[in-house]
Protein backbone atom coordinates (compact mmCIF):
# COMPACT_ATOMS: atom_id res chain seq x y z
CA UNK A 1 0.00 0.00 0.00
CA UNK A 2 1.43 3.22 -1.02
CA UNK A 3 2.13 6.20 1.56
CA UNK A 4 -0.86 8.45 -0.10
CA UNK A 5 -3.11 5.63 -0.66
CA UNK A 6 -2.65 5.25 3.41
CA UNK A 7 -3.30 8.62 4.14
CA UNK A 8 -6.31 9.09 2.52
CA UNK A 9 -7.59 5.30 3.85
CA UNK A 10 -7.10 7.41 7.33
CA UNK A 11 -8.45 10.57 6.78
CA UNK A 12 -11.83 8.59 5.09
CA UNK A 13 -12.03 6.29 8.70
CA UNK A 14 -11.26 9.03 11.07
CA UNK A 15 -13.71 11.28 8.96
CA UNK A 16 -16.71 8.93 9.89
CA UNK A 17 -15.77 8.34 13.16
CA UNK A 18 -16.28 12.58 13.76
CA UNK A 19 -19.94 12.41 11.49
CA UNK A 20 -21.11 9.39 13.73
CA UNK A 21 -19.94 11.83 16.72
CA UNK A 22 -21.81 14.53 15.81
CA UNK A 23 -25.58 14.11 17.71
CA UNK A 24 -24.25 12.88 20.67
CA UNK A 25 -23.96 16.01 22.85
CA UNK A 26 -25.84 19.14 22.65
CA UNK A 27 -24.58 22.31 21.13
CA UNK A 28 -22.02 24.24 22.28
CA UNK A 29 -22.90 28.07 23.24
CA UNK A 30 -21.32 29.85 20.27
CA UNK A 31 -22.68 26.97 17.49
CA UNK A 32 -26.43 27.81 18.53
CA UNK A 33 -25.52 31.31 18.42
CA UNK A 34 -23.91 30.95 15.28
CA UNK A 35 -26.97 28.69 14.11
CA UNK A 36 -29.12 31.76 14.86
CA UNK A 37 -26.80 33.96 12.36
CA UNK A 38 -27.07 31.16 9.24
CA UNK A 39 -31.41 31.64 10.13
CA UNK A 40 -30.90 35.59 9.45
CA UNK A 41 -28.00 35.69 6.84
CA UNK A 42 -26.41 39.03 6.42
CA UNK A 43 -23.22 40.29 5.25
CA UNK A 44 -21.44 40.61 8.43
CA UNK A 45 -22.06 40.42 11.72
CA UNK A 46 -21.73 41.87 15.95
CA UNK A 47 -17.88 39.97 15.94
CA UNK A 48 -17.43 37.73 13.07
CA UNK A 49 -17.37 37.54 8.96
CA UNK A 50 -20.09 36.23 7.02
CA UNK A 51 -19.01 32.68 6.10
CA UNK A 52 -20.08 30.49 9.35
CA UNK A 53 -23.45 31.10 8.94
CA UNK A 54 -23.42 30.57 5.22
CA UNK A 55 -21.89 26.98 5.65
CA UNK A 56 -24.28 26.27 8.52
CA UNK A 57 -27.16 27.42 6.77
CA UNK A 58 -26.24 24.97 3.59
CA UNK A 59 -25.98 22.26 6.16
CA UNK A 60 -28.96 22.98 8.01
CA UNK A 61 -31.50 23.51 5.04
CA UNK A 62 -30.11 19.65 4.10
CA UNK A 63 -30.09 17.63 7.49
CA UNK A 64 -32.43 19.90 9.48
CA UNK A 65 -32.19 22.59 12.31
CA UNK A 66 -30.07 19.52 15.05
CA UNK A 67 -26.27 18.92 16.05
CA UNK A 68 -25.90 16.76 13.01
CA UNK A 69 -27.13 19.47 10.16
CA UNK A 70 -25.16 22.43 12.40
CA UNK A 71 -21.90 20.33 12.58
CA UNK A 72 -22.10 18.59 9.50
CA UNK A 73 -19.19 20.86 7.88
CA UNK A 74 -16.67 20.59 10.59
CA UNK A 75 -15.14 17.24 9.86
CA UNK A 76 -15.00 17.61 5.81
CA UNK A 77 -13.22 20.93 6.87
CA UNK A 78 -10.74 18.91 8.98
CA UNK A 79 -10.40 16.40 6.53
CA UNK A 80 -9.95 19.05 3.77
CA UNK A 81 -7.30 20.64 5.88
CA UNK A 82 -5.52 16.64 7.08
CA UNK A 83 -5.63 16.73 3.02
CA UNK A 84 -4.04 19.67 2.07
CA UNK A 85 -1.90 19.34 5.13
CA UNK A 86 -0.69 15.93 3.21
CA UNK A 87 0.10 17.16 0.06
CA UNK A 88 2.24 20.17 1.31
CA UNK A 89 4.48 18.33 3.23
CA UNK A 90 4.75 15.70 0.81
CA UNK A 91 5.78 18.59 -1.60
CA UNK A 92 7.75 19.85 0.70
CA UNK A 93 9.54 17.19 1.67
CA UNK A 94 8.10 13.74 1.07
CA UNK A 95 5.22 10.99 1.27
CA UNK A 96 6.26 10.00 4.70
CA UNK A 97 6.71 13.52 6.38
CA UNK A 98 3.73 14.06 4.84
CA UNK A 99 1.94 10.95 6.46
CA UNK A 100 3.74 11.84 9.91
CA UNK A 101 2.29 15.32 10.03
CA UNK A 102 -1.56 14.09 9.14
CA UNK A 103 -1.59 11.67 12.13
CA UNK A 104 0.38 14.54 14.07
CA UNK A 105 -1.79 16.89 13.50
CA UNK A 106 -4.83 14.61 14.25
CA UNK A 107 -3.89 13.46 17.30
CA UNK A 108 -3.33 16.97 18.89
CA UNK A 109 -6.44 17.88 21.26
CA UNK A 110 -7.95 21.53 20.17
CA UNK A 111 -7.31 20.06 15.84
CA UNK A 112 -9.73 17.34 17.45
CA UNK A 113 -12.29 19.50 19.32
CA UNK A 114 -12.25 21.66 16.37
CA UNK A 115 -13.09 18.80 13.90
CA UNK A 116 -16.23 18.05 16.00
CA UNK A 117 -17.61 21.57 16.93
CA UNK A 118 -18.66 23.86 14.37
CA UNK A 119 -17.03 27.38 14.73
CA UNK A 120 -15.00 29.48 12.76
CA UNK A 121 -11.83 27.95 13.61
CA UNK A 122 -13.08 24.85 11.34
CA UNK A 123 -12.84 27.27 8.12
CA UNK A 124 -9.93 29.92 9.12
CA UNK A 125 -7.52 27.18 9.76
CA UNK A 126 -8.53 25.04 6.12
CA UNK A 127 -8.32 28.39 4.12
CA UNK A 128 -4.98 29.95 6.05
CA UNK A 129 -3.48 26.31 4.95
CA UNK A 130 -5.16 26.13 1.40
CA UNK A 131 -3.66 29.58 0.81
CA UNK A 132 -0.33 29.10 2.16
CA UNK A 133 0.06 25.98 -0.46
CA UNK A 134 -1.10 27.73 -3.28
CA UNK A 135 0.96 31.00 -2.60
CA UNK A 136 4.00 28.11 -2.51
CA UNK A 137 2.99 26.89 -5.62
CA UNK A 138 2.47 30.55 -6.91
CA UNK A 139 6.31 31.51 -6.07
CA UNK A 140 7.20 27.99 -7.73
CA UNK A 141 6.02 29.03 -10.97
CA UNK A 142 8.42 32.60 -10.43
CA UNK A 143 8.95 34.77 -12.13
CA UNK A 144 5.90 33.38 -14.88
CA UNK A 145 2.79 34.45 -13.82
CA UNK A 146 0.10 32.06 -12.48
CA UNK A 147 -3.45 31.64 -11.47
CA UNK A 148 -2.01 30.03 -8.05
CA UNK A 149 -1.55 34.45 -7.55
CA UNK A 150 -5.07 35.65 -7.31
CA UNK A 151 -6.39 32.23 -6.21
CA UNK A 152 -4.37 32.83 -2.98
CA UNK A 153 -6.17 36.39 -2.26
CA UNK A 154 -9.23 34.50 -2.60
CA UNK A 155 -8.30 32.01 -0.36
CA UNK A 156 -7.41 34.30 2.23
CA UNK A 157 -10.21 36.41 1.55
CA UNK A 158 -12.33 33.30 2.56
CA UNK A 159 -10.44 33.24 5.81
CA UNK A 160 -10.80 36.49 6.55
CA UNK A 161 -14.64 35.75 5.95
CA UNK A 162 -14.63 33.56 8.20
CA UNK A 163 -12.46 34.83 11.11
CA UNK A 164 -10.55 38.18 10.69
CA UNK A 165 -7.37 37.17 11.62
CA UNK A 166 -6.76 35.22 8.41
CA UNK A 167 -5.82 39.00 7.16
CA UNK A 168 -2.81 38.15 8.59
CA UNK A 169 -1.33 36.23 6.27
CA UNK A 170 -1.17 39.49 3.95
CA UNK A 171 1.71 40.21 6.26
CA UNK A 172 3.20 36.58 6.10
CA UNK A 173 3.29 36.74 2.42
CA UNK A 174 4.72 40.38 2.15
CA UNK A 175 7.41 39.32 4.32
CA UNK A 176 8.02 36.31 2.44
CA UNK A 177 9.10 38.19 -1.02
CA UNK A 178 10.81 40.75 1.16
CA UNK A 179 13.00 38.76 3.12
CA UNK A 180 14.27 36.06 0.22
CA UNK A 181 15.96 38.13 -2.27
CA UNK A 182 15.12 35.62 -5.54
CA UNK A 183 11.36 36.80 -4.79
CA UNK A 184 12.06 40.75 -4.37
CA UNK A 185 11.04 41.41 -7.85
CA UNK A 186 7.42 40.02 -7.68
CA UNK A 187 7.04 43.73 -6.03
CA UNK A 188 6.84 44.93 -9.55
CA UNK A 189 4.98 41.89 -11.16
CA UNK A 190 1.20 41.45 -11.28
CA UNK A 191 1.15 38.66 -9.38
CA UNK A 192 1.71 40.18 -5.75
CA UNK A 193 -1.27 42.86 -6.91
CA UNK A 194 -3.65 40.20 -8.37
CA UNK A 195 -3.70 38.41 -5.08
CA UNK A 196 -4.25 41.80 -3.33
CA UNK A 197 -6.86 43.25 -5.70
CA UNK A 198 -8.89 39.98 -4.99
CA UNK A 199 -8.74 39.49 -1.88
CA UNK A 200 -9.74 43.29 -1.25
CA UNK A 201 -12.66 42.34 -2.97
CA UNK A 202 -13.48 39.98 -0.37
CA UNK A 203 -13.13 42.40 2.39
CA UNK A 204 -16.36 44.22 0.90
CA UNK A 205 -19.23 42.51 2.53
CA UNK A 206 -17.67 43.13 6.37
CA UNK A 207 -16.79 46.95 5.41
CA UNK A 208 -20.26 48.13 4.38
CA UNK A 209 -22.07 46.08 7.06
CA UNK A 210 -19.53 47.84 9.58
CA UNK A 211 -20.55 51.42 8.07
CA UNK A 212 -23.68 50.70 8.17
CA UNK A 213 -23.01 49.78 11.73
CA UNK A 214 -21.17 52.28 13.17
CA UNK A 215 -18.03 49.80 12.55
CA UNK A 216 -18.72 48.40 16.00
CA UNK A 217 -16.37 45.24 15.05
CA UNK A 218 -13.82 47.37 15.22
CA UNK A 219 -14.75 48.38 19.33
CA UNK A 220 -15.87 45.06 19.67
CA UNK A 221 -12.09 43.65 19.05
CA UNK A 222 -10.39 46.24 20.50
CA UNK A 223 -13.13 44.84 23.70
CA UNK A 224 -11.74 41.21 22.69
CA UNK A 225 -8.37 42.22 22.70
CA UNK A 226 -8.62 43.85 26.48
CA UNK A 227 -7.47 46.73 24.94
CA UNK A 228 -10.04 49.17 26.16
CA UNK A 229 -9.08 49.63 29.25
CA UNK A 230 -5.60 50.62 28.52
CA UNK A 231 -2.48 48.46 27.81
CA UNK A 232 -0.44 47.21 30.85
CA UNK A 233 2.69 44.79 31.35
CA UNK A 234 1.49 41.69 33.22
CA UNK A 235 4.49 38.82 32.51
CA UNK A 236 2.16 36.05 34.66
CA UNK A 237 -0.54 36.68 31.22
CA UNK A 238 2.16 35.85 29.14
CA UNK A 239 3.03 32.62 31.53
CA UNK A 240 -0.76 31.95 30.89
CA UNK A 241 -0.87 31.86 27.45
CA UNK A 242 2.26 29.41 26.81
CA UNK A 243 1.17 27.06 29.33
CA UNK A 244 -2.46 26.81 27.65
CA UNK A 245 -0.55 25.81 25.06
CA UNK A 246 0.80 23.16 26.75
CA UNK A 247 -1.91 21.51 27.47
CA UNK A 248 -4.40 22.11 24.11
CA UNK A 249 -1.87 21.25 22.26
CA UNK A 250 -0.52 18.30 23.99
CA UNK A 251 2.35 18.66 26.61
CA UNK A 252 5.09 16.89 24.77
CA UNK A 253 3.81 17.83 21.12
CA UNK A 254 4.13 21.00 21.99
CA UNK A 255 7.61 21.00 23.35
CA UNK A 256 8.58 19.11 20.45
CA UNK A 257 7.19 21.71 18.09
CA UNK A 258 8.35 24.72 20.40
CA UNK A 259 12.00 23.03 20.23
CA UNK A 260 11.83 22.36 16.69
CA UNK A 261 10.80 26.32 15.85
CA UNK A 262 13.28 27.42 17.89
CA UNK A 263 16.60 25.47 16.55
CA UNK A 264 15.29 26.48 13.40
CA UNK A 265 15.52 29.65 13.47
CA UNK A 266 19.25 29.85 12.45
CA UNK A 267 19.01 28.43 9.23
CA UNK A 268 16.07 30.58 9.03
CA UNK A 269 18.46 32.60 6.24
CA UNK A 270 19.98 29.44 5.00
CA UNK A 271 17.04 27.22 3.41
CA UNK A 272 14.11 29.13 1.32
CA UNK A 273 11.74 26.48 2.90
CA UNK A 274 12.81 27.21 6.54
CA UNK A 275 12.06 30.76 5.88
CA UNK A 276 8.72 30.45 4.34
CA UNK A 277 7.25 28.33 7.32
CA UNK A 278 8.70 30.31 9.87
CA UNK A 279 7.51 33.57 8.62
CA UNK A 280 3.93 31.88 8.26
CA UNK A 281 3.57 31.37 11.77
CA UNK A 282 5.52 33.91 13.50
CA UNK A 283 2.79 37.08 12.67
CA UNK A 284 0.19 35.36 14.06
CA UNK A 285 1.94 34.28 17.31
CA UNK A 286 3.39 37.22 17.70
CA UNK A 287 0.51 39.13 17.76
CA UNK A 288 -1.37 37.04 20.39
CA UNK A 289 2.05 36.84 22.22
CA UNK A 290 2.02 40.77 22.27
CA UNK A 291 -1.37 41.35 23.25
CA UNK A 292 -0.81 38.43 26.25
CA UNK A 293 1.44 41.00 27.40
CA UNK A 294 -1.66 42.91 28.60
CA UNK A 295 -4.05 39.71 29.11
CA UNK A 296 -3.80 35.90 28.12
CA UNK A 297 -5.29 35.37 24.78
CA UNK A 298 -6.93 31.89 23.93
CA UNK A 299 -5.16 29.63 22.98
CA UNK A 300 -7.12 28.84 19.97
CA UNK A 301 -6.39 32.30 18.56
CA UNK A 302 -3.19 31.89 17.29
CA UNK A 303 -3.41 28.09 15.96
CA UNK A 304 -3.10 29.60 12.33
CA UNK A 305 0.85 29.62 13.41
CA UNK A 306 0.98 26.21 14.35
CA UNK A 307 0.40 25.02 10.60
CA UNK A 308 3.67 26.33 9.69
CA UNK A 309 5.27 25.89 13.10
CA UNK A 310 4.12 22.10 12.67
CA UNK A 311 5.59 21.72 9.32
CA UNK A 312 8.65 23.80 10.38
CA UNK A 313 9.24 21.08 13.42
CA UNK A 314 9.07 17.59 11.09
CA UNK A 315 11.36 19.48 8.73
CA UNK A 316 13.84 19.52 12.25
CA UNK A 317 13.46 16.50 13.45
CA UNK A 318 12.77 14.34 10.31
CA UNK A 319 16.37 12.93 9.91
CA UNK A 320 17.10 12.66 13.38
CA UNK A 321 14.07 10.39 13.98
CA UNK A 322 15.48 8.58 10.56
CA UNK A 323 18.74 8.26 12.35
CA UNK A 324 17.25 7.50 16.14
CA UNK A 325 15.37 4.41 17.47
CA UNK A 326 14.73 6.34 20.74
CA UNK A 327 13.73 9.46 19.31
CA UNK A 328 11.09 7.55 17.08
CA UNK A 329 9.76 5.59 20.15
CA UNK A 330 9.26 9.01 21.87
CA UNK A 331 7.64 10.19 18.94
CA UNK A 332 5.19 7.71 19.00
CA UNK A 333 4.42 8.16 23.04
CA UNK A 334 4.25 11.93 22.46
CA UNK A 335 1.27 10.91 19.71
CA UNK A 336 -0.09 8.27 21.79
CA UNK A 337 -0.18 10.85 24.69
CA UNK A 338 -2.07 13.52 22.97
CA UNK A 339 -4.15 10.92 21.41
CA UNK A 340 -5.53 9.99 24.41
CA UNK A 341 -6.00 13.64 25.97
CA UNK A 342 -8.47 14.31 22.13
CA UNK A 343 -10.23 11.07 23.09
CA UNK A 344 -10.35 12.38 26.83
CA UNK A 345 -11.97 15.90 25.30
CA UNK A 346 -14.25 14.52 23.51
CA UNK A 347 -16.10 11.82 26.51
CA UNK A 348 -14.72 13.17 29.60
CA UNK A 349 -17.26 10.25 31.02
CA UNK A 350 -14.04 8.18 30.36
CA UNK A 351 -12.18 10.19 33.67
CA UNK A 352 -15.41 9.45 35.39
CA UNK A 353 -15.60 5.58 34.84
CA UNK A 354 -11.55 5.69 35.48
CA UNK A 355 -12.78 7.30 38.93
CA UNK A 356 -11.68 10.90 38.58
CA UNK A 357 -14.41 13.12 40.09
CA UNK A 358 -14.28 16.78 38.54
CA UNK A 359 -14.06 18.91 41.39
CA UNK A 360 -14.11 21.89 38.97
CA UNK A 361 -16.44 22.86 36.18
CA UNK A 362 -16.30 19.85 33.47
CA UNK A 363 -15.21 21.12 30.37
CA UNK A 364 -17.90 19.00 28.60
CA UNK A 365 -20.52 21.22 30.31
CA UNK A 366 -20.42 23.58 27.21
CA UNK A 367 -22.01 21.10 25.63
CA UNK A 368 -24.61 19.39 27.90
CA UNK A 369 -27.64 20.17 29.33
CA UNK A 370 -29.26 23.09 27.54
CA UNK A 371 -32.02 20.30 25.50
CA UNK A 372 -33.29 19.20 28.79
CA UNK A 373 -33.25 22.46 30.57
CA UNK A 374 -35.07 24.40 27.52
CA UNK A 375 -37.37 21.47 27.40
CA UNK A 376 -38.16 21.90 31.07
CA UNK A 377 -38.84 25.60 30.62
CA UNK A 378 -41.08 25.00 27.89
CA UNK A 379 -43.46 23.23 30.49
CA UNK A 380 -43.38 25.98 32.12
CA UNK A 381 -44.38 28.07 29.60
CA UNK A 382 -47.30 26.18 28.33
CA UNK A 383 -48.34 25.65 31.84
CA UNK A 384 -48.59 29.65 32.52
CA UNK A 385 -50.02 30.29 28.92
CA UNK A 386 -52.84 27.76 29.52
CA UNK A 387 -53.39 29.56 32.86
CA UNK A 388 -53.20 32.99 31.69
CA UNK A 389 -55.09 32.58 28.66
CA UNK A 390 -52.09 34.47 26.92
CA UNK A 391 -48.80 34.00 24.94
CA UNK A 392 -45.90 34.70 26.57
CA UNK A 393 -42.49 35.94 24.50
CA UNK A 394 -39.27 34.83 26.58
CA UNK A 395 -36.20 36.78 27.41
CA UNK A 396 -32.87 35.57 28.83
CA UNK A 397 -30.19 37.06 30.59
CA UNK A 398 -27.50 36.40 28.36
CA UNK A 399 -26.30 35.86 24.80
CA UNK A 400 -25.74 32.41 25.15
CA UNK A 401 -28.85 30.56 27.02
CA UNK A 402 -30.79 32.67 24.52
CA UNK A 403 -28.67 30.90 21.95
CA UNK A 404 -29.36 27.91 23.01
CA UNK A 405 -33.09 27.95 24.24
CA UNK A 406 -33.79 29.40 20.82
CA UNK A 407 -32.10 26.33 19.05
CA UNK A 408 -33.82 23.65 21.59
CA UNK A 409 -37.34 24.76 21.48
CA UNK A 410 -39.40 23.08 19.85
CA UNK A 411 -41.80 25.44 19.34
CA UNK A 412 -39.53 28.37 18.02
CA UNK A 413 -42.44 31.11 17.64
CA UNK A 414 -41.52 34.54 16.46
CA UNK A 415 -42.87 37.63 16.93
CA UNK A 416 -42.06 39.07 13.68
CA UNK A 417 -40.04 38.69 10.62
CA UNK A 418 -36.00 38.37 11.43
CA UNK A 419 -36.94 38.22 15.43
CA UNK A 420 -35.06 35.88 17.34
CA UNK A 421 -37.37 32.79 19.72
CA UNK A 422 -36.00 34.49 22.75
CA UNK A 423 -34.56 38.27 23.54
CA UNK A 424 -32.10 39.48 25.43
CA UNK A 425 -32.49 42.36 28.05
CA UNK A 426 -33.14 46.02 26.39
CA UNK A 427 -30.49 48.13 26.64
CA UNK A 428 -28.70 51.24 24.45
CA UNK A 429 -25.44 49.13 24.53
CA UNK A 430 -24.77 47.25 21.38
CA UNK A 431 -23.51 44.32 23.08
CA UNK A 432 -23.33 41.45 20.29
CA UNK A 433 -25.78 40.32 17.85
CA UNK A 434 -29.04 40.63 19.48
CA UNK A 435 -28.56 44.27 19.32
CA UNK A 436 -29.15 44.67 15.32
CA UNK A 437 -31.95 42.21 15.23
CA UNK A 438 -36.21 43.16 16.13
CA UNK A 439 -35.97 43.79 19.89
CA UNK A 440 -38.87 44.08 22.17
CA UNK A 441 -38.30 47.62 22.94
CA UNK A 442 -38.56 48.91 19.72
CA UNK A 443 -41.03 50.60 18.04
CA UNK A 444 -42.64 49.78 14.24
CA UNK A 445 -44.54 51.96 12.16
CA UNK A 446 -48.42 52.53 12.94
CA UNK A 447 -50.27 51.65 9.78
CA UNK A 448 -52.55 54.28 8.97
CA UNK A 449 -56.02 54.56 9.99
CA UNK A 450 -55.30 51.85 13.21
CA UNK A 451 -56.19 53.22 16.24
CA UNK A 452 -53.41 53.67 18.71
CA UNK A 453 -53.73 50.82 22.43
CA UNK A 454 -55.49 52.42 25.30
CA UNK A 455 -52.75 53.65 27.21
CA UNK A 456 -49.81 53.86 25.05
CA UNK A 457 -47.80 57.34 25.64
CA UNK A 458 -46.80 59.41 22.54
CA UNK A 459 -43.22 58.67 21.88
CA UNK A 460 -40.90 61.13 19.31
CA UNK A 461 -40.88 57.97 17.15
CA UNK A 462 -44.26 57.53 14.48
CA UNK A 463 -44.76 54.73 15.85
CA UNK A 464 -46.07 51.82 18.73
CA UNK A 465 -44.63 49.42 20.91
CA UNK A 466 -46.47 45.86 19.89
CA UNK A 467 -45.19 44.15 23.25
CA UNK A 468 -46.83 47.03 25.82
CA UNK A 469 -48.82 45.36 28.10
CA UNK A 470 -48.01 41.47 27.03
CA UNK A 471 -46.19 39.47 29.61
CA UNK A 472 -42.67 37.61 29.08
CA UNK A 473 -41.03 34.81 31.12
CA UNK A 474 -37.25 35.99 32.14
CA UNK A 475 -34.70 32.86 32.24
CA UNK A 476 -31.32 33.63 34.49
CA UNK A 477 -28.66 31.67 35.69
CA UNK A 478 -28.06 31.35 39.02
CA UNK A 479 -30.65 31.09 42.08
CA UNK A 480 -30.66 35.44 43.21
CA UNK A 481 -33.50 37.22 44.88
CA UNK A 482 -33.80 39.73 42.05
CA UNK A 483 -34.03 40.24 38.70
CA UNK A 484 -31.72 43.05 36.56
CA UNK A 485 -33.25 46.49 37.00
CA UNK A 486 -33.49 46.48 32.89
CA UNK A 487 -36.12 44.00 34.03
CA UNK A 488 -37.92 44.94 37.15
CA UNK A 489 -38.42 48.80 36.09
CA UNK A 490 -39.80 47.26 32.56
CA UNK A 491 -42.61 45.35 33.57
CA UNK A 492 -44.82 45.94 36.27
CA UNK A 493 -44.31 42.98 38.41
CA UNK A 494 -41.77 40.28 38.54
CA UNK A 495 -42.69 37.02 40.27
CA UNK A 496 -40.41 33.85 40.38
CA UNK A 497 -42.69 30.76 38.67
CA UNK A 498 -39.74 28.18 38.92
CA UNK A 499 -36.26 26.72 39.07
CA UNK A 500 -35.05 24.39 36.41
CA UNK A 501 -32.21 22.45 37.88
CA UNK A 502 -30.14 20.02 35.66
CA UNK A 503 -27.77 17.50 37.24
CA UNK A 504 -25.28 15.07 35.76
CA UNK A 505 -23.79 12.27 37.65
CA UNK A 506 -25.08 13.57 40.84
CA UNK A 507 -23.69 17.52 40.38
CA UNK A 508 -25.38 20.11 39.24
CA UNK A 509 -24.72 21.20 35.52
CA UNK A 510 -27.11 23.72 35.32
CA UNK A 511 -29.84 26.06 37.50
CA UNK A 512 -31.68 28.79 35.64
CA UNK A 513 -34.14 30.73 37.45
CA UNK A 514 -37.84 31.48 35.57
CA UNK A 515 -39.72 34.96 36.51
CA UNK A 516 -42.96 35.62 34.90
CA UNK A 517 -42.76 39.01 34.29
CA UNK A 518 -46.19 40.82 33.71
CA UNK A 519 -47.90 43.90 31.58
CA UNK A 520 -45.01 45.36 29.66
CA UNK A 521 -44.99 49.05 29.50
CA UNK A 522 -40.80 50.21 28.38
CA UNK A 523 -38.36 51.58 29.97
CA UNK A 524 -38.63 54.85 30.91
CA UNK A 525 -36.30 57.50 29.40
Amino acid sequence: MTTTRAVWLFIIALTAIRLSMLATTDLEFDEAHYWMWSERLAPAYFSKGPAIAFVIRASSSVFGANEFGVRFFSPLLSAGTSVLLFYFARRLFNPTAGLWAVIAVNVTPIFNVGAFLMTIDALSVFFWLAAMFTFWLAVEKSPHFSWYWPLTGLLIGLGFLSKYTNALELVSIVLVLALAPRLRREFARPGLYSLLGVFALCTVPPIIWNQQHAWVTLEHLRSRGSLDHGFGFRPVEVFSFLGQHFLVYSPFLFLALAWGVIASWRRVNQQFKVLFLMWFGLPVFLFYLLLSVNKAAAPNWDGLAFLGFGLLAIHFWWEKLERSVTLRIAAVAAMLVGLSMSIVALNTDLLRAAGYQFKRSDPSDRMRGWNSATNALEKIRNDLETKLGEKLFLIADARDRASEISFYLRDRRVEGPGHPPVYIPESQDMVNQFSFWPRYDEFVELKPGTPRPEGETYTEENGINPFVGRDALFIRSGEKEHVPHSIRAAFRSTTPVGTIEVRRHGRVLRTWQVFLCQNYRTLPL
